[in-house]
């Protein structure tokens, strides 16, 4: 019986491991953001920095650092090899400060229209509650969402009523929401 226990909750602990990875995904940069970096043991290469509007950042010996859409110890990866050529064992740290870069955009008939920061994980009717919601002259059966060249339509009426979530999608710095 201590056996089976034992084994139950072990698999319990591996299961809740797994679950908490997918729910909790790396912050990604994005321009505007700030990064603190640093090298062990080298204490003039040491600078708080920001991304570029391009997606790099410019950083001593290592010069232009295309950082956008990567975790921060993959950006820490990347600025070790890029040393390699001038420190035996380049050991870089790499720290995010300012997610100022992380926004979406609400356009149109919302009350308030603009950028909306994401602290987190942010949908579209998430999204649509920080602008203050839409105003009575909005048409609901036209939203969506612009991501690149992308364009993908909201059905706001299934996502109010709970039958369908499919288009409360998750939204990604530098996507607008389009409210007509």
């Amino acid at each position: 019986m201590t056996r089976l226990l034992m084994s139950v909750l072990c698999a319990l602990v591996a299961c809740s491991g797994a679950f908490a990875a997918e729910s909790s995904p790396a912050y990604l940069l994005s321009p505007g953001d700030k990064v603190m970096i640093s090298v062990w043991q080298e204490d003039t290469l040491r600078q708080e920095t920001v991304v570029l509007p391009d997606g790099s950042i410019t950083f001593p010996l290592a010069g232009r650092v295309d950082v956008a859409g990567l975790e921060a110890t993959a950006v820490a990866r990347k600025i070790e090899t890029a040393l390699k050529p001038y420190l035996a064992q380049p050991n870089v740290s790499v720290v995010v400060t300012s997610t100022a870069g992380n926004l979406v955009y609400v356009q149109g008939k919302v009350i308030k229209p603009g950028p909306v920061p994401m602290a987190g994980p942010t949908a579209v009717l998430q999204a649509l509650s920080m602008s203050g919601g839409m105003d009575k002259f909005a048409d609901e059966s036209a939203i969506k969402v612009i991501r690149g060249q992308r364009v993908m339509p909201v059905r706001y009426k299934d996502l109010i009523s709970g039958r369908d979530m499919s288009t409360n999608f998750q939204l990604q710095a530098g996507d607008t929401l389009v409210v007509p």
